[in-house]
């Protein structure tokens, strides 16, 4: 008899394939144009053809040994890039959850009933229409069991024995209900994936640009140190002559002026320096050694210089923040499908096969297997409406997720196109200021010297060693923005993701 079953099962496999009710997917299209921005502010397109930013590992990107050292450190000691880890593998876990019920869940028990009560033991056993022993006996129930007779030790004792093995309320999956929570468990841990890959990229941009900040704010507290000398050497000149009567005191004020000043800029760049220190070793998620931390940033590359410029926007659909959001909405577009399903009946089949007998030595001999197979179906009549409330929920959330793609790809358009601008014009700024700055310097010392001989102003000269102290800070933020402008050009293009 235990045969009887397998035609059932096989019948219960065949409609497995159902129908999909989910709406088929359409990737959401004309949120940005198709190309990046071009002319203008934005560089010229290579002669060299475009290259795929993604297969430029950041240890060939970044060129200073210091740098790579210190991003090591953090991709394997940052928590928030551990936090994601850990999400990716509590979404992996729930989709494995979900996936089981694609599956029936078999299971095997036995048990052994010994009883004095011919009445009892049939109730104890709860029999499932098949008896053996001596005796007859039909019971009813979910199980198998065995009528009364079987009679062991004496008269009064009986005892019976059962193995079962089956599967309970297994849902056949005929509209893709079950399926289509499956999509939605696995598309979510895909996204979870991409935003450990986009909490990657983040992290190395993140952690070059707090080092080049420190670098450059190292170089600006040389500058002020460099002036505050020049100042001081100027207050005592002022005061010197005020002293004797060749300067008046509102010179030796003016002097005193600019001499403060720039004691409180390297104060303030001390300051600030420690807190760069500070934030680099939240981002690492260690204390860096002091021989990997930047001295200066001056003119040093510490980036590679040969990213694309003439760029069609459909690499950004690599970012993985792009894709994570994508893998949400196939999510919810999955999610649809499973709330259409709730409008269809459910066929659940609970099935079992065993054997029974009076003693284990005949558990499994002839005539003593049994089978059960109670298939079940419900259809949704009325329910108050929360079907239909579920169904209008999933389609909302699939709107709110195509929103979301639809932002995130124009973000990432901005972010590109914003670095682009930058990156087209920053040789130009940084040409200007390096000139700027030389000639900045050259006026100061003439000045100086006209003013010791007599020729031109105090007021002159301090101006002129004003002008030069602020020129040579500017250029050294200017730097540091072709620095930083590399970085995000190289995060926002999806860099990062090879080692």
């Amino acid at each position: 008899m235990g045969k009887s079953i397998l035609p059932l099962l096989a019948g219960s496999a065949v409609l497995l394939a159902g129908c999909d009710l989910a709406p088929k997917y359409v990737r959401p299209a004309g949120a940005v144009p198709s190309t990046l921005p071009q002319g203008g502010a934005y560089p010229a397109p290579r002669a060299d053809g475009a290259t795929d930013i993604a297969l430029v590992g950041w240890r060939d990107f970044f060129t200073d040994p210091r740098l790579v050292g210190v991003i090591e450190t953090g991709l394997a000691n940052n928590r928030d890039l551990r936090v994601a880890a850990a999400n990716v593998l509590q979404a992996r876990a729930q989709y494995r959850v979900q996936r089981a019920d694609l599956f029936p869940t078999a299971t095997v028990n036995g048990s052994a009933t010994y009883t004095n009560n011919l009445f009892g033991a049939a109730g104890a056993t709860g029999g499932a229409g098949a008896g053996t022993g001596a005796g007859t006996g039909v019971g009813t129930g979910g199980g198998t069991g065995a009528g009364g007779g079987g009679v062991g030790g004496s008269s009064s004792d009986i005892q019976f024995y059962s193995v079962n093995a089956g599967f309970s309320a297994f849902e056949l999956d005929l509209f893709g209900r079950i399926r289509n929570l499956t999509r939605a468990a696995q598309e979510q841990y895909l996204a979870s994936e991409e935003a450990a890959r986009s909490a990657r990229i983040s992290l190395i941009a993140e952690i070059a640009t707090a080092w080049t900040t420190m670098a450059a704010d190292q170089d600006q507290l040389r500058i002020a140190r460099d002036t505050l000398k020049t100042f001081q050497e100027t207050l005592n000149l002022t005061r010197a002559q005020f002293r004797i009567g060749v300067a008046s005191e509102l010179e030796s004020r003016q002097a005193e002026t600019n001499y403060e000043a720039a004691r409180n800029d390297v104060a303030a760049l001390t300051a600030r320096i420690a807190q760069d220190q500070n934030a680099l070793n939240l981002l690492v998620g260690t204390t860096v050694p002091a021989e990997q931390l930047p001295a200066a940033l001056g003119n040093a590359e510490v980036t590679r210089d040969a990213l694309p410029a003439d760029l069609s926007s459909t690499v950004l659909l690599k970012r993985p923040d792009v894709l994570q959001a994508e893998h949400r909405l196939i999510a919810e577009n999955a999610n649809i499908g499973a709330a259409r399903a709730a409008f269809f009946p459910q066929i659940s089949l609970t099935g079992t096969i065993g054997t029974i007998g009076t003693a284990l030595s005949g558990l499994f001999r002839s005539g003593s297997y049994t089978y059960t197979a109670s298939p079940a179906i419900g259809l949704p009549i009325f329910d108050g409406g929360r079907n239909r409330a579920g169904l209008d929920y999933a389609r909302a959330s699939q709107q709110a997720a195509v929103a979301t793609y639809e932002q995130t790809i124009q973000t990432a358009f901005r972010e590109v196109a914003d670095a682009l601008a930058q990156r087209g014009t920053i040789v130009e700024q940084l040409g200007a200021q390096t000139r700027r700055a030389e000639a900045a310097r050259v006026a100061a010392r003439l000045s100086d010297a006209r003013y010791r001989a007599g020729v031109d102003s105090f007021l002159t000269a301090l101006d002129a060693q004003r002008t030069a102290y602020s020129a040579e800070l500017q250029l050294a933020t200017t730097r540091l923005t072709r620095a930083n402008n590399l970085i995000e050009l190289y995060r926002s293009l999806g860099g990062g993701l090879q080692p």
